[in-house]
């Protein structure tokens, strides 16, 4: 089985990692397993790990989910088994719970309103304290072990006479980060959380309607974008037509997560109303303001660093060049890694052109530094490519906490911003200089309203309390209770 093989992630080893893709369609007259998956398609680099649709035709919800890439686990006849005109999917990066088929979304739960099938993109911080809350009041048995099993349970058994009712009181009682897309057997729900950490989108589409994580799912389905969801909104959607809520106790300005802009959303995605393409160059040219430095060009790490160094190159009127270029190829494995084979990750991920580098003096951008492994054999691969020096610009401040709210950004000892300084961590990677843009110049770049994102993973200030680390594999000794 795939889920008991090592991996490595050659895409990203040296990145946050995505947390989760969802999409939801009710598109009359339609196959939506289709729209499902070509959604997905678009959202694969949100997660790699696993991947599921459901569909219903109104009589009961059909649903296939395993790990692997979206490309893996469907093929035709796959589709031709999932009929109907509504259907959710999701793809999957563990947060909470285990890489394992049991855990692949999206989960069934049934209840007093019938079996319901529920994506979910973030993390429930207190999922844990809910699973023995909810075994006491409602008679759940949990089998699996992620806190999006908890989200399913607690939906399906809460009291409510609609799903608005259910809804607010999920809110309620959920802490933390969720985006969600929940069918029953005859109705999408789409539901963003009271702090809007996590994106979601609606759209248009052939006289029907198609949420998304990002909307350059939408873009690849044909459908037109038609907003971002609210802070605490709830969606129905169903052959009456389209009905929104939100709920009372939601926060007015959104605490989106701010390495969406950064990393995590597709540059071509809109997000808070702005192409994060635009707003990355924003970022890359407010480090450069911040931290100028002489060099004769611009060098961007492919493809996530593009866009910050094309706006810094702008900003600094040093000419950007592809010196590096990188193998689009190289995808996720699920070969079991030795220690060869993750010391040759950049030299198989990447490589340089010698004419280009020789004698120069390189500014290299970088999106973030995690623990430093990429930046690191980056610079010496072009020192061996006759760079003259190397100076590196981060286009997002040092990264000192962890994620509590879907982001896999490892541990506080593998934080190197968190364990070391600037001056230690440029001598650490070998680079003739190293800057991070700060705070105030990232929130000026987003162009954030007072209060609004998170910025924990650089301030250790999260917008709810939180814990100081939280273990994804928890529920994994508990599997049984």
């Amino acid at each position: 089985m795939l889920e008991n093989q090592g991996s490595i992630n050659t895409n990203s080893d040296d990145k946050p990692h995505e947390e989760c893709g969802i999409v939801g369609a009710f598109v009359p007259g339609e196959s939506v397993a289709r729209t499902a998956f070509f959604g997905l398609f678009a959202l694969q680099h949100r997660g790699q790990e696993s991947a599921g649709i459901a569909t219903s035709v109104g009589d009961k919800i059909h649903l296939k989910a395993r790990m692997g890439l979206v490309s893996q686990v469907f093929r035709e006849e796959t589709l031709t088994g999932l009929p109907g005109h509504l259907g959710i999917g999701h793809t999957r990066y563990s947060t909470m719970g285990g890489s394992t088929d049991y855990n692949a979304q999206p989960l069934l739960a049934s209840g007093q309103r019938g079996e319901i099938a529920v994506g979910h993109n973030g993390n429930v911080i207190n999922a844990a304290d809910l699973r023995i809350e909810m075994a006491e009041e409602f008679g759940s048995k949990f089998i699996k072990t992620s806190d999006t099993e908890v989200i399913a349970e607690l939906f399906a058994k809460a009291p409510g006479s609609d799903w608005f009712e259910v809804s607010a009181y999920a809110m309620r009682r959920l802490k933390g980060a969720y985006s969600l897309v929940i069918m029953t057997k005859n109705q999408l729900i789409a539901v963003r959380d009271p702090l809007g950490i996590r994106p979601l989108c609606l759209g248009t589409l052939n006289g029907g309607y198609v949420v998304a994580s990002e909307t350059a799912a939408l873009d690849n389905l044909g459908a037109d974008f038609v907003r971002e969801l609210e802070n605490g909104e709830t969606l129905i959607i169903d052959e009456n037509g389209i009905e929104s809520k939100i709920w009372s106790g939601a926060r007015k300005p959104h605490a989106m997560c701010v390495f969406e802009q950064i990393y995590f959303a597709r540059p071509d995605s809109i997000l808070n109303g702005e192409l994060a393409y635009e707003t990355r160059q924003r970022l890359g040219a407010e480090v450069y303001r911040e931290h100028p430095v002489d060099a004769d060009i611009v060098v961007g790490i492919p493809d996530s660093s593009t866009p910050h160094a094309v706006g810094l190159a702008a900003e600094a009127k040093i000419p950007y060049t592809e010196a590096i270029i990188r193998n689009r190829y190289v995808g996720r494995t699920f070969i079991q890694p030795d220690q060869r084979s993750r010391d040759q990750g950049v030299q198989t991920k990447f490589n340089p052109m010698r004419g280009v580098i020789a004698g120069k003096r390189l500014l290299v951008v970088d999106d973030s530094i995690v623990r430093s492994t990429t930046i690191t054999r980056v610079i010496k691969m072009l020192r061996r490519a006759g760079a003259k020096e190397v100076h590196v610009r981060v286009a997002s401040p040092p990264i000192k906490s962890t994620c509590h709210f879907g982001v896999d950004m490892a541990t506080l000892n593998e934080l190197i911003a968190a364990n070391k300084t600037v001056e230690e961590i440029t001598e650490y990677i070998g680079a003739d200089s190293l800057a991070y843009l700060s705070v105030e110049g990232l929130l000026r770049a987003v162009r954030a309203p007072e209060n609004s994102y998170c910025t924990g993973c650089f301030t250790g200030n999260y917008p709810i309390p939180v814990q100081l680390e939280m273990n994804k594999m928890g529920f994994e000794a508990t599997q049984n209770v």
